[in-house]
């Protein structure tokens, strides 16, 4: 057995257990082994994911980042602003520059606020029906889909988590299955309620599932699709978050992505694991 120190973090309300690769130099197969069991809310510290720092050598760090079970999330962009934050209090600057998988993005701190850029990403809409009812696809650095509801909807929690549930397995979004979102926008905000893929229940934020939620908002708003810089105010249970994006109405395409919220350490500590 040996001594594993982690940090615990949230962002917006995601929560992670983070570990600073630098020195463990853990392969991704340790820590695929060890993901569930940290993650685990009763057995272990809890989180819906694990977040790693890795060395790199063209940007300030590698992120690494595994579902509650373990499997492979894509991107969290919820995890880029809690990792960018980390990264920060490991005195790595606060313009951070980081990978996941092959994708670079770039993010600015500022006390406990946390500005993530998605440098590459560019998302397209794709319409489905499904029963009459019509479903978006987003990919926004991981699948996702986006299903506008009525606001009554936002507070029967049992409702959308039977309803994620059976829409995250759909044979419409098979092999890899998607996160499912329900958005209603009133007043200035949208808010949004995401069951999410490997955590398999609703969180209480996600950050790609708000980007895709608010580029769908926009989409079906006709009368605000302008191609300057567009803003959103979402709201989730965890909190509230910013989505600025732009939107290129030639090519009916959505660039320069960011998200911004807030990001805590909330604390750290050590855990045992086998060696």
């Amino acid at each position: 057995m040996m001594k594993l120190k982690f940090f615990k973090m949230q962002a917006t309300g995601n929560d992670f257990v983070v570990i600073d690769n630098r020195l463990t130099q853990f392969t991704i197969d340790k820590i695929i082994s060890f993901t569930p069991r940290l993650c685990d809310r009763r057995l272990g510290i809890g989180a819906d994911g694990i977040l790693v720092l890795n060395p790199s050598e063209s940007h300030d760090f590698n992120m690494i980042y595994r579902n509650a079970d373990g499997s492979d999330a894509g991107m969290c962009g919820n995890g880029g602003r809690a990792i960018s934050l980390f990264a920060q209090s490991l005195g790595l600057g606060n313009h951070l520059r980081f990978q996941v998988h092959d994708a670079s993005y770039s993010a600015v701190v500022r006390g406990s606020n946390v500005t993530l850029f998605f440098d590459s990403l560019v998302c397209e809409i794709e319409k489905v029906l499904k029963e009459d009812e019509v479903i978006y696809k987003v990919y926004s650095g991981t699948d996702h889909i986006v299903i506008r509801s009525k606001s009554s909807l936002m507070h029967d929690l049992d409702a959308i988590r039977q309803k994620g549930s059976e829409l995250r397995f759909d044979p419409l979004f098979s092999p890899k299955g998607t996160n499912v979102n329900f958005s209603c926008y009133n007043d200035d905000a949208l808010t949004i309620r995401t069951y999410e893929r490997g955590v398999e229940d609703l969180t209480l934020a996600c950050g790609t599932g708000s980007i895709a939620s608010a580029i769908v908002e926009h989409h079906v708003n006709t009368q605000n699709r302008r191609s300057e810089q567009n803003r959103t105010k979402v709201e989730s249970l965890g909190g509230i978050l910013n989505v600025t994006f732009r939107y290129d109405s030639d090519h009916k395409k959505y660039t320069d992505i960011s998200l911004e919220g807030e990001a805590q350490i909330v604390f750290e500590g050590f855990i045992e694991i086998n060696d």
